[in-house]
């Protein structure tokens, strides 16, 4: 059974299915969100995490089910990929990255103002990059430049915030002060739901938990999702994945689709 959190909610599942060339890897999945709230999606590798931010943010349109914002507008989204799925080589500066967060006010077509310039020196400053700020992202190291994506987050100021594996292949101290910078975006009543390995780290920080293996496996108070049984299920469901699946012909409750667009635009 799959447990929500008793509070209002802010984004709704409704017998989603997200599919790859027709073959589901988001799996009838249903549950909400809670504003506010600080929600880690742990699960095997190939499970849908990825996926089901992707169509959060807009990114992929959903086969068949719903994706529903309360109210009548749907807030502002931020949205960190992969860093694999960046390409550095295009010759941008880090001051550069970081001022494309500020492109829903200025547009696509009008330069930066000194205000931006002053927020994202700021932004950087945040993030303790401020003094590599003429450097080419191709010059950063990973922990660099995801430090600089964050300080992007920063500028953006978004009150929904989607994070797809934030610490892959980060030092501890990188680790340790973007984890802080998270704890803050949440202290601050946003909304933060990131994609996680260290169950460990999810234990600790992350009230909910939702564990994915293409379909939702438990969602709920992080304890008491990440126990042994569980987790041997995930396991146990990802062992007999397979690419010839055929695509699931169960019927959807709901055949309507409600993606929102999405707010941000990576460098791939």
């Amino acid at each position: 059974m799959i447990n929500t959190p008793a509070m209002p909610a802010l984004l709704t599942f409704s017998n989603l299915t997200i599919a790859h060339r027709r073959h589901p890897v988001v799996h009838h999945l249903s549950g909400t969100i809670t504003q506010g709230s600080l929600t880690a999606i742990v699960g095997p590798n190939g499970g849908g995490k990825s996926s089901l931010l992707e169509a959060v943010a807009g990114r992929l349109t959903p086969s068949t089910g719903r994706i529903q914002w309360a109210g009548s507008k749907r807030p502002e989204v931020a949205y960190l990929p992969q860093q694999s799925l960046i390409d550095r080589s295009f010759p941008v500066r880090v001051r550069d990255v970081v001022q494309l967060g500020a492109w829903r006010w200025l547009g696509s077509f009008r330069s930066s103002t000194e205000k931006t310039t002053q927020q994202a020196h700021s932004a950087l400053h945040t993030v303790g990059m401020d003094s590599l700020e003429d450097r080419l992202i191709s010059e950063l190291s990973v922990g660099q430049f995801q430090r600089v994506l964050f300080a992007r987050l920063l500028m953006q100021d978004a009150q929904v915030i989607l994070l797809d594996e934030p610490f892959n292949a980060m030092d501890e101290r990188t680790c340790s002060e973007l984890l802080a910078l998270i704890l803050q975006w949440h202290a601050q009543g946003r909304t933060v739901v990131a994609v996680l390995h260290d169950l460990a780290q999810v234990r600790t920080h992350f009230a909910q938990t939702l564990l994915l293996a293409r379909e939702a496996v438990a969602w709920g108070p992080s304890a008491q999702v990440l126990t042994p049984i569980n987790l041997t299920r995930a396991r146990h469901i990802a062992t007999h994945w397979t690419s010839n699946a055929p695509y699931c012909n169960r019927p959807a409750q709901h055949a309507d689709i409600e993606s929102p667009a999405s707010v941000f635009s990576s460098l791939s």
